[in-house]
């Protein structure tokens, strides 16, 4: 009865800590040419003002667009998109100080690297322009092997200004289960799932099934509802979104929905979605000349129903993310060179200006630690 009792306060102790946290860090990764970015910007977020302190910057690391932290939040990696040339890179995180050491970089093998993602073996990218995706093993130290699998995608689509001349890998996130890969082709109109065997020498990934989309839609970005049982598909030319219940590996169609009014005819430029931590609202970014965030309830279903579309308050929106808190939405801007901090109602999902803003050099990805 006493080691339960002591278990129970443990418990209590714990979760308060965690409940009176105000202090988070806000890892930004950037294009550091053209522009006035330095590399990869490290804030301290206050979750209770959203007021932003400046802790750390990473220099001499090129074009770090997107950046992610691994699972024991001891390292963070990043691409380095810098066309032909383009690399990964591995750092030591000190999440105390913000201050990032360079472990080393590898060949993204493919060019133009525009997304990644971590587990606690490996590192996968997405090479948008070179339409590859690469597996990278960690080393004990965060350091990065050569790449140990290369898939090369081949196909293309109809789009008529040219953005489906060849494949275009924009995306590599894992399943809920964590059994497989999701992979966005742009390019090719295509997601691809790839069962995952992370402890495999060689073929880590293995072809599961590949999903046909709407031809001339361009997939981009895909998130998962917290249950793990619904998915949400951003595409990049006409805004849409397709949800899919998600189960054993299996994305099946339930509804497809727009982003702007039947009526709008400019340039659309889907960017990127995400699920508040609830699973109660779903947002999407478009860039373009649209540069506005939709916000959608999640229905019981999981289809969506609309709520409002309001300007992201700058040019060029492309990564979002909530705080931790849900209290706050954080949307950096790639040409205004600023990061918008809106307020977040957990109740309606409604979002209004903070007034807050991040002046930083073309922002692309947002990450809190």
């Amino acid at each position: 009865m006493k080691k339960f009792s002591s278990l129970l306060t443990l418990t209590i102790l714990s979760t308060l800590t965690f409940a009176q946290k105000s202090n988070y860090n806000l890892i930004v990764g950037t294009y550091t040419a053209p522009g006035k970015s330095e590399g990869i910007y490290i804030y301290n977020f206050n979750a209770k003002t959203a007021a932003t302190s400046i802790k750390s910057i990473t220099k001499n690391t090129a074009n770090p667009s997107y950046v992610a932290i691994s699972p024991d939040h001891q390292f963070i990696y990043a691409v380095n998109e810098t066309g032909a040339t383009s690399t990964v890179s591995a750092f030591k995180y000190d999440a105390t100080t913000g201050n990032l050491t360079f472990l080393n970089k590898v060949d993204s093998h493919g060019a133009d690297p525009c997304y990644l993602t971590v587990d606690a073996k490996n590192v996968i990218v997405a090479n948008y322009s070179g339409g590859s995706l690469a597996v990278f093993s960690r080393k004990a130290d965060g350091s990065l092997t050569e790449a140990l699998q290369i898939i090369k995608h081949t196909g293309k689509s109809i789009d008529p200004k040219g953005r489906q001349e060849s494949a275009h890998v924009h995306m590599v996130k894992f399943t809920p289960d964590h059994k497989y890969l999701i992979v966005n082709d742009l390019g090719e109109d295509q997601t691809y799932i790839y069962h995952y065997n992370p402890t495999a020498k060689e073929k880590i990934l293995t072809i599961k099934s590949v999903l046909k989309t709407n031809a001339g839609t361009g997939p981009r970005h895909i998130t998962f509802s917290p249950n793990g049982k619904f998915a949400y598909l951003a595409h990049e030319f006409n805004g849409n979104i397709t949800t899919f219940t998600y189960a054993n590996g299996t994305l099946t169609k339930i509804q497809e929905i727009g982003t702007t009014p039947t009526d709008f005819k400019a340039k659309i430029d889907g960017a990127d979605i995400h699920v508040s931590a609830d699973g109660k609202f779903l947002y999407e970014t478009n860039r373009g000349d649209a540069n506005s965030i939709s916000t959608f309830s999640i229905l019981p279903s999981g289809k969506l129903k609309f709520i409002e579309t309001i300007s992201t308050l700058g040019k060029g929106p492309r990564n979002f993310t909530i705080d931790p808190t849900g209290k706050f939405l954080l949307i950096g801007h790639q040409y205004t060179n600023n990061i918008v901090i809106f307020n977040r109602n957990k109740t309606t999902g409604k979002l209004t200006d903070s007034g807050k803003r991040i002046d930083v050099g073309a922002p692309v990805c947002l990450v809190f630690d």
